[in-house]
């Protein structure tokens, strides 16, 4: 009896041990459904990237490059500094091509990492495929040299043509140096201010600034951060973490916040795209939408004079055009909804196209009754 006892209080506590583990993932299932991380939605201050140009040319180019001196120049400027001379005038080659290199340099770059370099061309070469970069300085905005370029070009398809015929896959006068680049002096940053940190909302907005701090107060246990404006958050460094910044903010990016979205409805007329958000409501209103066709047939039809007629008969071609109209009929169907769901069922009900859609959702808004910010891009 003793051991059925046993063997029954630890099929129970298996039992509980399962629930409990079942409620923790539905929980966090919810979370992860309703509401982002921080680091999704902010940026601390101070992590930023930075962006790096420089001039260099590209070589190695199967006659596709540039047909100009400038680049000859260039060339016999750094064999110079080689200690080739080179007679410019008489140096003549088409595998050669003047180049953009820019790059963005992430925060917390250090000297010794690679990243990717962009080449493109600014000089007539009709592509870069093949070619190979020659060692190239990036600056940053300060004039300062934060990295060096160099490597094969891949611009990711092909050019081909002949006299009569072209062939060609993307864009061949641009590509890229995959970590063709190599960091050489490590961006100035400061991450924080003293005592205090701020986070910059990638979004504005005044709701979701305030539930960020109040989620970072609860976090915390105390009154740490408080919205200054609806972009920024102003968190105080708790006395545990005054030699851990890393710490606070990977604790602070990892907390979850519902974030607050105001209501829109985006219109792109070029494509008939329409992107209606989750906050949309419509007032109740009847709507009839009905479309009218017309089409224009011409139908020419030429006149052949008989056998026999007279010398002055002719050729004659008779115009003959064929018009139809076509009217849609419509009804007044009517409309509303307080969520997502019923808006689209009953937008849905009239059987528009998008671009219908479209002319039915600005006139909503002009009588007001749509309940939303409406965005045309």
């Amino acid at each position: 009896m003793d051991t059925k006892r046993k063997d029954m209080k630890m099929s129970i506590r298996i039992l509980l041990a399962l629930l409990l583990a079942l409620f923790t993932f539905h929980s966090s299932l919810l979370t992860s459904v309703y509401a982002d991380r921080i680091k999704d939605i902010a940026k601390f201050e101070g992590v930023r990237d930075n962006q790096l140009i420089g001039y260099g040319v590209v070589v190695g180019l199967d006659s596709s490059g540039d047909k100009g001196k400038s680049t000859i120049e260039s060339i016999s400027n750094m064999l110079k500094r080689m200690g080739v001379t080179i007679d410019s005038d008489a140096f003549k080659s088409k595998s050669l091509a003047s180049v953009i290199i820019t790059a963005t340099l992430p925060p917390f770059a250090k000297p010794g990492m690679k990243i990717d370099a962009l080449v493109s061309t600014i000089g007539d070469a009709s592509s870069l495929q093949g070619g190979t970069l020659l060692l190239t300085p990036l600056k940053g905005p300060d004039g300062e040299v934060y990295g060096l370029a160099q490597g094969p070009v891949s611009i990711g398809g092909f050019s081909a043509e002949g006299v009569g015929a072209l062939a060609q896959k993307n864009h061949p006068t641009a590509g890229k140096v995959p970590e063709g680049i190599t960091i050489e002096r490590e961006p100035l940053f400061t991450l924080g201010k003293g005592d205090e940190i701020r986070l910059f909302l990638k979004k504005a907005d005044f709701a979701t600034a305030d539930k960020i701090s109040s989620r970072i107060n609860e976090a915390f246990k105390g009154e740490y951060a408080f919205a200054t404006d609806p972009s920024s958050v102003k968190v105080a460094v708790p006395s545990m973490y005054r030699d851990n910044f890393v710490g606070l903010i990977g604790r602070i990016e990892e907390l979850d916040v519902e974030v607050d979205m105001a209501a829109k409805v985006v219109i792109n007329e070029r494509t008939g795209t329409i992107v209606i958000g989750s906050n949309v409501r419509i007032a109740p209103v009847a709507i009839a939408h009905g479309s009218l066709a017309i089409e224009i047939n011409e139908l020419p039809e030429v006149s052949q004079p008989l056998p026999f007629s007279p010398k002055n008969s002719a050729t004659v071609v008779v115009p003959r055009t064929s018009v139809s109209v076509m009217e849609q009929k419509a009804s007044l169907i009517p409309v509303s909804g307080i969520t997502l769901g019923q808006v689209v069922r009953g937008l849905n009900a009239l059987g528009v196209t998008p671009r219908d859609l479209i002319s039915i959702l600005q006139a909503l808004k002009s009588a007001g009754a749509l309940r939303a910010e409406l965005e045309i891009i």
